[in-house]
């Protein structure tokens, strides 16, 4: 490690994720290990001793925008004539950029990735004594024994259950930032559910980056799959309900389509990224799925929940893809008509398959594609909330809107919905009649509140 002037112990902290939502539950774990170290958190940056920025490197041009940030952080306190704080760089992006990071910027001190993070507290140590601190080690799941216990929710929390991805897509780096696919253990899971439902959570969103991929023996010994678990936690007292995300085709299996039928807790929204409609380019994407078997696990849980609404991920301009690959997308949109769905453009990885392969489609092809694509999505999701006028649904409070007395909340199917009564508060179930839609939420109007 090399050597550089020490700095004192912080005593603030400010984390900024950037992502996905299993990096908003890592986040919030590094808060916790910082708050039971006697860190106090703070809202602006600016007043931090310890910056740490939990990045992703899915997106284009990920590792650019982090080393932005770096520098506008010293920017602004040099412009201060402020002490430098100290700066941490956690998640996919470390994993991936390695100790290039503190070469590149020197004014980083600790640089983790997103296995290592619960060794941050003797990292930050290290730092204040002038080592630079990097670990990028895989230890599969050490570092959720290592965590605090203790858990602090708002109305929804996040529950990892399973971590890394063995399916090997040619355009995407998680196999190599996050891991094996490695599934927490029943018991931990359940544990952790409870203590986030004592500490106030309503709703838990279990989280993987193949979440339908998780298995595990239960307290039995009998072998569960995730609809075991889903099952387990609907008898929670206290929970009132249950998302997850994201999910693999290949790993939907008969129990868990046919929990949601039956498991009351299960909300009606299931996210399924297909990224292509073309089954050429889905063989190109090593995504192990056809555009057929796909539309068919769709259509085998709306049999059994005949009101689920589906979300997507949608990759435009991947190497090879022709105009009817393309056409093939959009017609598989028109067919699905998503309530809501994520789309990008197509981004080389360094390191991925996708990125030395041949025909590499022009930046101005992709931005026209994804344009009318996203026309078409945007076209269908306005019309699954206009839809949903005059249904009548519970709505959990969950924050504060930009009026004055307003709180926003989610519909079952995932919907933002704002609500305007007053003396109504975060955490509230309340009982509504959506009367109005928009592009992306809707209003509804309280019947009366939910017993708590």
């Amino acid at each position: 490690m090399s050597k550089d002037s020490p700095k004192k112990l912080p005593k603030t902290f400010f984390v900024k994720n950037y992502g996905c939502q299993m990096n908003v539950y890592d986040g919030e774990r590094m808060a916790e290990q910082f708050t039971d170290q006697g860190m106090e958190a703070v809202d602006d940056k600016s007043q931090a001793d310890l910056v740490v920025l939990n990045t992703c490197h899915i997106r284009e041009k990920a590792a650019e925008k982090v080393y932005s940030e770096i520098g506008r952080i010293g920017k602004n306190r040099r412009k201060d004539k402020s002490e430098q704080p100290m700066i941490a760089v956690a998640g996919c992006v470390a994993q991936a950029e390695g100790a290039e990071i503190s070469k590149r910027s020197p004014s980083v001190d600790i640089v983790v990735g997103p296995q290592a993070y619960h060794n941050l507290p003797e990292m930050v140590a290290q730092a204040s004594g002038g080592k630079r601190a990097v670990d990028l080690d895989l230890p599969g799941l050490d570092k959720f024994d290592a965590l605090p216990k203790q858990r602090k929710s708002g109305p929804t929390a996040f529950l990892t259950v399973q971590e890394g991805c063995d399916k090997f897509c040619t355009y995407c780096v998680v196999p190599y930032t996050r891991g094996a696919e490695i599934s927490r253990s029943w018991s931990a899971l359940i544990d952790e559910a409870k203590r986030l439902v004592d500490g106030g959570a309503k709703e838990i969103t279990l989280l993987g980056q193949n979440v339908n991929a998780w298995n595990g023996e239960d307290n039995k010994g009998n072998m569960q799959g995730l609809d075991g678990l889903i099952r387990a936690l609907n008898r929670i007292d206290g929970l009132h309900r249950i998302r997850y995300m994201t999910s693999h085709p290949n790993d939907m299996t008969d129990g868990l389509i046919n929990a949601h039928g039956d498991v009351e807790k299960l909300m009606p929204y299931l996210h399924l990224p297909v990224q292509a409609g073309s089954d050429r380019i889905l063989k190109a994407m090593n995504r192990s799925h056809s555009r057929d078997s796909y539309l068919r696990i769709l259509d085998r849980v709306r049999a059994v929940r005949p009101d689920i609404a589906f979300s997507g991920d949608f990759i435009v301009g991947f190497p090879g893809e022709s105009d009817a690959d393309f056409e093939d997308t959009m017609s598989l949109v028109a067919e699905v008509k998503y309530a809501a769905a994520y789309s990008f453009k197509y981004s080389p990885r360094p390191g991925t398959p996708a990125a030395v392969m041949d025909d590499q489609i022009s930046p101005s092809v992709m931005a026209l594609r994804l344009e009318r694509l996203q026309a078409l999505l945007g076209k269908h999701q306005l019309e699954f909330n206009e839809e949903a006028v005059g249904r009548t649904c519970d709505v959990l409070l969950e924050r504060k809107g930009k009026f004055d007395g307003q709180l926003i909340g989610k519909t079952p199917w995932l919907q933002s919905a704002h609500i305007d009564v007053p003396g109504l508060e975060i955490g509230d179930m309340v009982r509504v009649e959506l009367n109005e839609a928009g592009y992306s939420s809707v209003t509804g109007k309280v019947l009366m509140k939910e017993a708590a």
